[in-house]
C-alpha cells in the first residue's frame, strides 16, 4: 500500500521548500528525485509528475516531488525564481530525499527545464543517473519560443475579445511572471552532458512528439504513458 500514500512536508532552511514524499519499500536501492519544469511546463506535467511517483512508489522506489522557492507550495513568489536557486534547491532536495529513504543512490528525473536543472546540479547533488525528458539545452531557443507564443497569446481571438496591450503582458511568460534577471538567465544557458550517466527522452526514443510549443493546447495536461513506461522500466533495470 506504499504506493497510495502522499506525505507533504516542509523542508529546507526555515522550511521554505515543499516536498511531496512517495515512500518505498524498505529494501530499494535506488531513489527517485523529480525536478519540475517552470511556468506553464510545470502546470501542464503536474498529473503525469504524480501518476510516474506513483507507479515507481508501487513498484518500490521512493519518490520525493518537490517545488522551487517561488513557484507551487515553496515560499516566495513567482518574480523571485531564479535559475541558481533552482539548482540549490534541487541540490537540497536530493539531500532531503537520502535522509527521509535512507538511500545514497537517487536518481533525477525532469522534464524540459526540470531536466535542465537535472543536469546542471547532478554533481553538486550526487545524483547517480539523470533522466531528462526533453530538456532545453540552449536556452536562447527556449526564449525565443516563449516570446513568440506569448506574443501570439496577445493577439488570440479565441481567448480574448481584444489583443491585450503589450503593457497588460509585459515580463510574463503564458501567464507566469517573467523578470529581467531570470529572462537573462535562460537567454544565456547551454546546458551540457553531465559526468554521470543521463539518459535523454524524446520524440524519437518515446515514440510520439510532445506539444509543448503548441499554443492551441496550452491549457491541456501533458500526458505520456511511453514516458511513464520508459521510466519505470529504466528503474527496473538499474535496481
Amino acid at each position: 500500500m506504499h504506493g497510495d500514500l502522499d506525505l507533504p512536508f516542509f523542508f529546507g532552511a526555515d522550511d521554505g521548500l515543499f516536498g511531496m514524499y512517495h515512500a518505498g519499500t524498505p529494501t530499494a536501492r535506488r531513489a527517485l528525485l523529480m525536478c519540475p519544469s517552470l511556468g506553464q511546463d510545470l502546470i501542464r506535467c503536474h498529473r503525469l509528475y504524480r501518476q510516474l511517483a506513483q507507479a515507481l512508489a508501487m513498484q518500490g522506489v521512493p519518490v520525493l516531488r518537490f517545488d522551487y522557492h517561488g513557484t507551487g507550495d515553496a515560499a516566495g513568489g513567482s518574480g523571485e525564481v531564479d535559475w541558481s536557486r533552482c539548482v540549490e534547491d534541487t541540490v537540497t532536495a536530493a539531500a532531503e530525499l537520502r535522509r527521509r529513504a535512507g538511500i545514497d543512490r537517487v536518481v533525477a528525473f525532469g522534464a524540459r527545464l526540470g531536466g535542465s536543472i537535472a543536469m546542471a546540479a547532478a554533481g553538486r547533488a550526487g545524483f547517480t543517473e539523470v533522466i531528462a525528458w526533453d530538456p532545453v539545452l540552449d536556452g536562447g531557443d527556449y526564449v525565443a519560443a516563449l516570446d513568440a507564443m506569448q506574443a501570439a497569446l496577445r493577439e488570440d481571438g479565441e481567448r480574448f475579445t481584444r489583443p491585450r496591450s503589450h503593457a497588460d503582458v509585459a515580463e510574463q511568460w503564458l501567464g507566469f511572471d517573467i523578470g529581467d534577471s531570470l529572462r537573462r538567465q535562460l537567454g544565456a544557458l547551454r546546458v551540457a552532458t553531465p559526468a554521470v550517466p543521463t539518459l535523454v527522452l524524446d520524440a524519437q526514443s518515446l515514440g510520439q512528439s510532445t506539444p509543448w510549443n503548441d499554443l492551441r493546447r496550452l491549457e491541456t495536461a501533458i500526458l505520456s504513458q511511453p514516458l511513464i513506461q520508459a521510466v519505470t522500466g529504466r528503474l527496473k533495470e538499474v535496481a
